[in-house]
Order: structure tokens, then sequence, then C-alpha cells
């Protein structure tokens, strides 16, 4: 029988254990944490003659941080390695977590605590961070019911509940859809125009499942290079059609396409969002969302996007209109459909630029792209990034640390191939936030995670992983969300790196990283042929450079669809009037859309991002930090143009003034002190081809 004292997760000296952490290790380690925190609370929770930061926010932040980082392991788990035990654990103990932060944000005693020691004398002398983190938490307080009546107080709890329990149904079913489904072609001439590589995966996969042929996945690896690639116009559509109704009432090839239907799922959290706006006196969900953001309300989100949409729909006609085109002249297909789109834009940019994305795919194999990544860093951000030992949850995860001057500043776990059990997408999570103890440093901890295709064996002879451009990009982006949270130099835990940081200033430092994946002095090191060894050539580098606006106009109306339709889903849709969630959708669509998707689509029922990922009424974030990141980045093309020095310098004052601070400031004001100015849109226009 473990014990408290035997339990891995209660084991806080170091880095989590996960090669000892088993599922029947929560249960007892997040009743021990929440009996331990609540303990605390009951204590701080008594009249004090004088409220300190030591008295009251050290003691309260001690006890909820060890219960957050055990919940985050368990969380993460739950991502990366979904077994029947986990997820059954998981289920059983996220009702009392969401229980407990619930209670905390209504504690009434707590909060007039907060509000005293804003009041108070000394609150002037304490540091900027340390305010920061005061009036954040009296606003989480009214966010979060405090000031309800007792009767609301239970409903908005129950309301808390319910949502968390209803999104992890919502990403369970996605996730078990995903795995369920399996396409096994038996004839390799219908696989034509597949890249080698993918069909050695596919081959694999089938000979793992004891099968003769090529067996596909929903997995993004899987599936979106038939998509790209195949010239079998039937089977782009099978595939397709699998994607784009999994966990919904149109996915008839799941096996368990009722219990995986998640359309019952987004009506449930829309309605219990609502409510809760309501209970807290706002007129919808994202005016909720907004108040820890940038922007300012609903309507100027919503005024923002379709100003892009307005700029970017004469470049998205142009571009649909050459497709077509295209399609009908070079490719005999006249009624150009969803599943052709992919495939004929590769043709397209292959017959303009005279390359391909598998073409370049051969130049980027993994050690080489990691390595370059890791180069980059270390020169814009003078630190060291080196292999370290920690205990992991999957053989193919690896751990690093990064030093500067020989002191530690931060660790990351890198876990980068898809596989089952495992959620789509890619992420950076946190494992553990920088903080200064008594005596003593707490330096952060980083999950970074991606669905990368994992090394293949060809005729019994090993490959490694060959990242797409675009994978590059991903990688590029999750690190600097990593950067974000491990260069952090503010001793705080509330406001050190990520944390505290406005939802619609996140994506920053991970678009701007994206940026340096088009620099041939960055890329020229971390490109190698994977048969000859040779780096990329300046003339394939030169073409990509050509493409790299190719169909911008497309794809930023296509981001700006989807933000249009989360932050409508949450401000005026009404399903009171009879409208469903798809006719929402379907009247958005109808005034922004120049691809209407088929009827039977529903990818709104694996959009994670807004239905268990934390972006609803906030994945215009994306959109919105784009214009900070490329106006960021204006900033270094600027100085390349003064030379070294100046490139160099402009490293600094980025890692200063918006690495460094973390949440411990407005956004605003650090994108500020690093510009010099508030940003403009300008750059994000120039950088997307659609600059006048």
């Amino acid at each position: 029988m473990t014990t408290d004292a035997t339990n891995p997760l209660l084991d806080f000296s170091g880095l989590p254990r996960f090669d000892a952490i088993l599922a029947e290790h929560v249960t007892p380690a997040i009743d021990h944490l929440l009996a331990r925190s609540r303990t605390i609370v009951q204590q701080l929770e008594a009249p004090q003659d004088d409220v300190t930061w030591d008295s009251f926010v050290t003691p309260l932040e001690n006890a909820t941080e060890l219960l957050g980082r055990a919940w985050s392991i368990v969380n993460h788990l739950n991502s990366v390695v979904d077994t029947p035990e986990l997820r059954a654990t998981y289920n059983d103990n996220q009702p009392k977590v969401t229980e407990f932060w619930t209670e905390l944000s209504q504690n009434e005693a707590l909060f007039a605590k907060y509000k005293a020691l804003r009041a108070s004398d000394s609150f002037a002398s304490l540091s900027p961070a340390r305010q920061r983190i005061i009036d954040n938490a009296i606003r989480d307080f009214r966010m979060g019911g405090a000031e309800l009546a007792a009767d609301q107080k239970e409903r908005f709890a129950a309301i808390q509940e319910e949502q968390a329990a209803v999104s992890t149904r919502f990403s369970e079913n996605v996730l078990d859809a995903t795995n369920d489904y399996k396409l096994l072609v038996t004839d390799e001439a219908e696989l034509a125009g597949l890249p080698d590589d993918v069909k050695a995966a596919a081959h694999a996969s089938a000979q793992k499942d004891g099968k003769q042929g090529w067996q596909f996945s929903l997995h993004f690896p899987s599936y979106y290079p038939i998509l790209q690639f195949a010239d079998n116009r039937a089977l782009r559509a099978t595939v397709y059609r699998a994607n784009a109704t999994k966990a919904s009432d149109q996915g008839d090839v799941f096996s368990k396409k009722d219990d995986w239907d998640n359309t019952q799922n987004i009506v449930t959290l829309l309605r219990l969002r609502d409510e809760e706006a309501k209970l807290l006196g706002y007129k919808n969900f994202a005016e909720v969302s907004l108040v820890p953001k940038m922007a300012q309300s609903p309507e100027h989100v919503i005024g923002f996007l379709e100003d892009l949409a307005q700029r970017a729909r004469p470049f998205a006609q142009k571009d649909l209109e050459e497709l077509r085109q295209f399609a009908k002249d070079e490719l005999g297909i006249d009624d150009l459909q969803a599943w052709d789109m992919p495939y004929a834009s590769e043709k397209l940019q292959e017959r303009r630029y005279a390359f391909s994305a598998q073409e370049v795919k051969q130049y980027f194999p993994e050690h080489k792209v990691v390595d370059g990544l890791f180069r980059q860093i270390q020169n814009l951000f003078a630190v060291e990034i080196k292999p370290d030992v920690a205990p992991v949850w999957h053989k193919d995860v690896r751990f690093y640390s990064i030093e500067r001057d020989g002191i530690l500043i931060g660790q990351f776990y890198l876990d980068l191939y898809a596989r089952a059990g495992k959620s789509g997408g890619a992420w950076m999570d946190d494992a553990r936030g920088r903080r200064a103890n008594a005596h003593s440093v707490q330096t952060p901890v980083a999950y970074l995670t991606c669905n990368f295709t994992e090394p293949a064996t060809v005729d019994g002879v090993a490959q490694p992983s060959l990242f797409t451009h675009d994978e590059v990009i991903t990688l590029f982006h999750e690190f600097g969300h990593g950067l974000h949270h491990m260069l952090t130099q503010v001793d705080e835990l509330g406001v050190s790196g990520i944390s505290g940081v406005e939802w619609d200033a996140v994506e920053l430092p991970s678009q701007f990283m994206e940026n340096f994946c088009w620099e041939w002095d960055v890329l020229e090191h971390m490109t190698a042929h994977v048969t000859t060894g040779e780096p990329l050539p300046r003339a394939l580098f030169d073409k990509m450079l050509a493409a790299k606006n190719f169909q911008s106009g497309l794809q930023t109306l296509r981001q700006v669809e989807f933000s249009l339709l989360d932050m409508h889903l949450h401000y005026d849709y009404d399903a009171t009037t009879g409208q469903t969630v798809q006719q929402m959708i379907d009247s958005v669509r109808a005034k922004f859309s120049l691809v209407v998707p088929p009827p039977f689509n529903r990818f709104q029922n694996s959009f994670g991002h807004i239905f268990s990922g934390g972006y609803a009424a906030g994945y215009y974030s994306y959109k919105w930090a784009e214009v900070l990141s490329a106006d960021a980045y204006a900033a270094f093309e600027e100085a390349k143009a003064l030379g070294p020095d100046a490139t160099t310098e402009a490293g600094k004052r980025y890692l200063r003034e918006i690495l460094s601070v973390g949440g411990s400031r407005p956004a605003l004001e650090s994108f500020t002190a690093f510009r010099g100015r508030e940003p403009s849109i300008d750059a994000l226009l120039r950088h997307s081809g659609m600059a006048a």
C-alpha cells in the first residue's frame, strides 16, 4: 500500500518521478494535498491585525502551488499517455480539484484580506510584481463569484464543476475517435503520389497490427499527406470526410459514433458559459473572457477581425480564382472540393515555384532541426542548452537544461512524435514556475509537446524523422512559449513566465520565433539532406521564400473565420431562439467565407481550442498577437540592416522587456518598452504579402 511518504506524486524535492507515478497514486496524493490546502486556508481565514505579504500571500501560495503542480502532472499524463486507468482516476479527481479552486475563488475572508492589503500603507512599498499579483487576485475573486449571494455561489460552483467535466468529455471523445479510425489500403497503386516516408510509416503501422498493406489514421502526420499528395481523389475524399466528422453525428465510420458525438457537449458548454456570465453581471461570456485580456470589448475584437477580413478578402479571392482555374486546366477538376484544395494547392505551388513540400522535407531531419533551433536560441539570448537526465513518461521523450554563465535557469521536456493515447496538436505547458524561496530560486520547467512523424525503418534501415517546413515552424512556435516561461527573471510565482500574461498577448513570443524559420543564416545551419548530408541549397531557399505568402489571403481569411465563429458563439448566439450551433456557424460563413465546407463538415466538434483548451472567446488571440509579434520581429529586421551589434542589442532588449518580465506588468507596457511605441498592423500586412 502506498503511503503519503512513499507516494511519488507527493515528492516535490526535484523533478516529477514519471518513471514511478501510477494511476493508483493519484487519488491519495490529491486527497492529501486538498486536505493540506484546506487546513492552511482555514488558518488564513482567521482575523489578522496586520495583513502582510509574508503573513498571508506567501503561505497561501505555498499550499496551492503544490496542489497545482501535482494536478499539472496528472493532467499532463492524461494528455500524453492516456490509459483507461489514468482516465478513470483523472475523471474521479477532477471534480474535487475544480471544487477546491472554485471554493478558493469565492472565499470572502481571503478576498477581504487581499483588499485590505491593497488598501494598506505597505502596498506602495511592494514590488511592482507583487502589486500586480494583488490586483490580479482581486480581479479573479470578483470573476470567481466572491461577491455573489450564497445561493448564486452554489450555482456558480456547480457550473464550474460541470464545465470541467464536459470539457474533459469533449477532449476524450476527440481522442477516442482519432484513435479508433484506421484505414487499410491493400493496393499500392491507390497510394500514387504519396511520399515514400509516408508510405513506410503506414506500412509499419499495418505490420504492427498484424495486417498486410498500408494503414492510415487520423493523426495529422498520417492523414494530411493523403490530402496533400495523393492522386487518388476518392481516397482524399474518404480521409477528409473521416477527419471532418470525427466526434460528431455525421461520423458514420466510427465504431461508437453516438457515444463520441460532441454536439450536445458544445450546446451544454455554451449554455453553462452564458449562465456564468449572467451570474457575474455580464451580458455574455465573451465579455467575461475579455476581462483579463488586452482587448477592450467583444465589439472591439469583432471590429478588429472584420477589418482584417476586409483587408484579406481581395487577396483571398485572387488566391481562390487562381486555384480553381489551375485545378480545372491542369488537374481536370471542374468542381474543386474541400478534399481537393490541399492537393491542388500543393500542385500549383510546385508549378509556380518549381519545388515541392516533399523536396524541402528531405533537408529537415529531426536532429539537424533541433540542433539548429537550439543554436538560434543560444545566439539570440546568450544561453546554453544541454542534454540532461530526468525520469520521463515515454521512451521517446528527451530532457534538457538551459544555462547562462554556467548557472541553471530552466529545463524542459521535449516530446515530439504522434502516438496512440496522445492528444493531437502541439502545445507548451508549465511543469513548474520560477519562484524565489528563502535561500534559493526555484527554476522553471516546461513541457514541449508536438505530434510529428516518428522515425521509420525502411528495408531494415532506420531513417530519421523528417519534418516539413510547417512542422519546423510549429516547433519554433512552441519553443517561443517555452522561452517565455523559462527565461523569465521574475521571482514571484503569480507573474513569472507566462503566468499573469494577458491571453491575447501570450502568443507574441511563440509567433515571434516563427519568423526565424524564414532566415537563410538560420536555415543553412539546421538542414542536411537525409541522403547526401548537403545543406539546403540557396536556390531552393529562395523558391521557398518566394512562396512564403502563397495563398496567405485564404489562410488569413480562414483564421479570421475561426476567430469570428468563436466570438459570435460566445457573444450573440442564443439557443433559446431555436437556432442551432451549425446554423450560427453557417451564418457567419455566409458573410465572411469564400470557401464553404461541405454540409457534413463538423469541424467544431473537434475544435478543442475553444471547447477544451482555454481559448473560449479567445481564439482571436492568434491574429491579435500576430500584430504584436510581426511588429516585434520588424525591430530585428531594422537592426539587421544596421549590423551585428544592433541585432545583438535588439536581442538583449527583447529578452529584457518581453521575455524576462513575464506577466509582472501589462503586455502593452512591455511591448512599448521594447518597441518604443504602441504596435502597428503594418508589419503583419507586409509579412503576409498584403501591404498596399
